[in-house]
């Protein structure tokens, strides 16, 4: 997941909307990829922009997870997958239908991991607090701001795909002797299932206007710092 609370001016975030020709050129995702990647830190990623600020902003390597915690963070991610499901099998506004069954859904991926862990002896946590607020938020904007929601659903897809799957694998090394949970396998190609996606969202985004283009973009930082909720429960729980 894309991850972590920041504190970003509109304007800021207004000025990756204008990075053209660079944004424009590869179509809306480069764009939201630009923005992005503005809300990574140094320790995240070599583009990142930002000093971090917050535990889930520092280097993986230097986490200290538990298992409690890892519990809660999936069970929190499955409750925001799940509501993703939800959104795109009712669509709202039909563009949503697009991403439907894209190979990149996480539940049925989860539900597995919870299980193996309930077969280990863990007990499966209550959801927390984050994971029940990113849920809702995603019911009631969906409803309403549609622009804001794809942002939010690139997000957490792109996000899970490249450093979730990081995050997995240092959380996996440290704690569960390097098993690699469901939640970090894909069938069939990843990198084509996410160009797949890719192509999906350029073209439900190229009939946006300037101003609906820069909504979504504006609504980043929000997203980095829902899902940087959700991800602190791993070292934080």
């Amino acid at each position: 997941m894309a991850l972590e609370a920041v504190t970003v001016s509109a304007t800021t975030t207004a000025e990756s909307a204008k990075m053209h020709p660079s944004g424009e050129s590869k179509g809306f995702v480069e764009e939201m990829k630009i923005a992005s990647m503005k809300l990574h830190t140094k320790e995240q990623a070599k583009g990142g922009e930002k000093r971090a600020s917050q535990p889930e902003e520092r280097s993986v390597a230097k986490w200290d997870p538990s298992i409690e915690g890892y519990l809660k963070f999936l069970l929190d991610s499955k409750l925001v997958f799940d509501t993703l499901d939800k959104i795109v099998d009712n669509a709202d506004f039909p563009a949503y239908a697009e991403f439907r069954n894209t190979g990149l859904e996480r539940s049925v991926s989860l539900a597995k991991d919870l299980e193996w862990f309930r077969e280990q002896g863990h007990t499966i946590p209550e959801h927390s607090s984050p994971g029940l607020t990113y849920s809702q938020y995603l019911l009631e904007l969906s409803a309403k701001d549609p622009q804001a929601f794809i942002c939010h659903f690139y997000n957490i897809y792109f996000a899970h795909s490249a450093g979730g799957r990081m995050i997995g694998k240092k959380v996996a090394e440290k704690i569960l002797n390097n098993k690699v949970l469901e939640f970090y396998k894909w069938e069939g190609q990843l990198s084509q299932l996410l160009q797949n996606v890719r192509d999906k969202l350029n073209k439900v985004t190229e009939g946006w206007t300037r101003e609906e283009k820069t909504h979504c973009l504006d609504e980043t930082e929000k997203s980095f710092k829902l899902s940087g909720e959700v991800l602190r429960l791993i070292i934080v729980p």
